[in-house]
């Protein structure tokens, strides 16, 4: 049975945690859940964490709808779970990591900041397969189809594994019960929402969020996602690019 760990960034109570780990259940893979113990959205990939005499405070937790899942609630960020989970510190080394599923969507060369996205590439570069899956909810939705993102994801588990370990995708579902359908999408040069200085002094400043007014680029995340398709980008973490020096 194939092992999967689930993580996110928006922390293990999180409903998009849930409804990804009962997706996983239910297609009968062998489902182990750590999750940051509170809120970790923009840690990118961080392996930052609270510390006590050098150790790295984690608890048992029980999520209701599936009490036979092992899960643990960590006090750092998911990169950093994704890294400890790839050196044993749940069981086994998962084969594959799906991150999410995250409130709101990760699109664009923004997912750079992204904890959700940096779980998955920190599993990818660790020998996993995995997977950032995230849910385009916009700023004030009237509701949340978890389950759809869940189960889209699920369903393209046999992709990502029919591909070679290290492999890593970003999807992201819109906010619907009936998606149009899955389209292969590149990263848009930008995010959805970018941050702000809403205010500042000499002693502190304030941040904001805010919409970006940009129309997408044709066949982008961003612009797929807008017309109602599940958008899924295969990512890589850290490459290197030939600068091809006038030294010696």
């Amino acid at each position: 049975m194939t092992r999967v760990l689930i993580t996110n960034d928006d922390g293990i109570d999180a409903p998009g945690l849930c409804a990804l780990a009962e997706a996983a259940v239910r297609a009968g893979f062998d489902v182990t859940v750590a999750a940051p113990a509170k809120q970790s959205s923009g840690s990118s990939a961080s392996i930052m964490a609270t510390e006590a005499d050098g150790r790295i405070a984690m608890e048992r937790r029980t999520l209701t709808p599936i009490p036979d899942v092992q899960a643990f609630a960590v006090h750092g960020g998911p990169g950093l779970i994704a890294l400890i989970a790839a050196r044993g510190a749940f069981g086994d080394p998962a084969e594959v990591v799906l991150s999410g599923v995250n409130h709101g969507a990760n699109v664009g060369r923004a997912i750079l900041h992204s904890g959700t996205v940096g779980a998955a590439l920190t599993g990818g570069l660790n020998g996993a397969r995995a997977m950032a899956v995230s849910l385009d909810v916009g700023m004030n939705p009237d509701e949340f189809h978890w389950t759809t993102a869940a189960d889209a994801a699920v369903a393209l588990l046999p992709e990502l594994m029919a591909r070679a370990a290290g492999t890593v995708m970003n999807v992201n579902v819109p906010n619907d019960d009936h998606p149009r359908g899955v389209r292969e999408s590149t990263l848009a040069p930008f995010g959805i929402v970018q941050m702000t200085v809403a205010e500042s002094d000499d002693s502190y400043l304030r941040l904001a969020v805010e919409e970006l007014p940009n129309v997408p680029t044709a066949e982008s995340d961003a612009a797929h996602l807008a017309d109602g398709w599940i958008t899924v980008t295969g990512i890589d973490s850290i490459t290197e690019r030939r600068l091809d020096l006038a030294v010696e």
